[in-house]
């Protein structure tokens, strides 16, 4: 059985399966990394080990904890990307220095989604419903880009917070 279906088989035991390996270009790899946790905890290859995991709930425990793990591993990666940015940044401030790149993206994103408004306004009975779907979209995509610059600068949602919480929760 190739590593996508047997991923998908394994979903059944832990649900996160499926956002890990749908709509990401690197599916195979994801799915790949699922059927190892799968037969490393459950000794067994194959579809064996879904049958192992049906069997015995104490080893979906087991692999649902594997699972978390790697998550967890993922996301203190992400974190430490995230951090070693912001220190970047720190870094700049200290010496006297702007950060041009930043303030140019922001400056980029702000006029672009200022021009996509302008022309949903001035021209909305110009153009035919499938550019002005299209210039809602870029407008949306500039929107998006100004929503994650803001939680860059000043911190994410809630949800971010209980993570990040876990996450050290997890390291000790």
């Amino acid at each position: 059985m190739d590593p996508i279906t047997m991923a998908m088989a394994l979903a059944q035991f832990a649900p996160q399966i499926v956002k890990w390996i749908t709509g990401s270009d690197k599916a195979a790899e994801a799915a790949g990394q699922v059927v190892d946790i799968a037969e490393a905890v459950t000794g067994k290859g194959g579809t064996a080990a879904v049958e192992a995991l049906r069997a015995d709930p104490a080893m979906v425990l087991q692999f649902r904890t594997a699972l978390l793990q790697v998550e967890a591993d993922l996301d203190k990666a992400y974190l430490a990307d995230r951090a070693d940015a912001r220190a970047r940044d720190v870094a700049l401030a200290r010496a006297g220095q702007r950060n041009v790149r930043a303030d140019v993206m922001i400056i980029g994103a702000v006029v672009g989604l200022l021009a996509c408004l302008i022309v949903l306004v001035q021209f909305q009975d110009q153009v035919p419903g499938e550019v002005v779907g299209i210039v809602s979209t870029i407008a949306g995509l500039f929107g998006a880009c100004l929503r994650d610059a803001f939680q860059y600068e000043f911190g994410s949602s809630r949800g971010s917070a209980d993570k990040s919480a876990l996450i050290e929760k997890l390291q000790r």
